[in-house]
Order: structure tokens, then sequence, then C-alpha cells
């Protein structure tokens, strides 16, 4: 295989500091701090895996941030999925995501996946998987 994974997944955020701070609290996620990125933009990085992070812009006027439809409904990127290090580190965002208020904690066996979903403070729904076994 020539790819390693994914280096970066690039969202539009309403309020960056509100996104980063759930994602440190419920993933222990690291956020870097905001840049200018053009006229009326901010990039914020936030690392959510060794090797991956989310780019959240921010963009005066855009209201991209608000559209969040039924599942398959949202555009090119329907929803992310993020893996989780372990069963222990599993449980423990289950119970903060629960803890959160974004997440109701239910888990879905998927096969050769365990699966539960989420909403993040911007709407954008999030899966984490752990492989069964």
């Amino acid at each position: 295989m020539l790819l390693d994974g994914i280096n970066h997944i690039a969202i539009i955020s309403k309020d960056v500091e509100r996104l980063g701070n759930f994602y440190r609290k419920v993933f222990d996620a690291t956020v870097g701090p905001t840049r200018d990125h053009g006229p009326g933009e901010t990039m914020t990085n936030i690392g959510i895996g060794p090797a991956t992070e989310l780019n959240v812009f921010v963009i005066s006027g855009n209201t991209e941030a608000r559209n969040q439809t039924p599942m398959w409904g949202r555009g090119r990127i329907d929803h992310i999925g993020l893996a989780a290090a372990s069963p222990t580190a599993f449980e423990t965002i289950r119970a903060r995501l629960i803890d959160a208020g974004a997440g109701d904690g239910q888990v879905n066996d998927f096969g050769t996946d365990l699966s539960m979903f989420f909403r993040d403070p911007d709407g954008l729904e999030g899966e984490v998987l752990i492989p069964k076994g």
C-alpha cells in the first residue's frame, strides 16, 4: 500500500474554541494556535492521533458549518470515523461522549468492529471504532 492513513480532514466551524475544547476534553486532542489563513479566514490544527489532525477553518460570512442534514445528505464528506487506540480508550471516550451530551453511548456491532456515533459542537457526526477481538 502506498498510503499510511489520513494526514488531516479539513472542516469549517463557527466556533473553533468551543470545538477545540470538545475534542480536547473527549479525545485528549491537542489544539494548536489559530493563525490567519487568508482574508477573513483562520485555521487551527487539532491533533486527533499520532499523525492525523483536523484542520479547522473559520471563514467570515461562510454558513456551511450550519448545514447538517440527515445521513447521506450532508455533502461529499458525510461523517468522520475515528479509530480508538485500545478497548480501554474506547470505553473512556464512550463515557466522555455521554458526559459531554454528544452521544448516547450506544455501541453498534458491525461484525469486525464495534462503533459508537457522536455529534461534535458544530453538529458534525463522528464515529469511534475499535476492532473486535
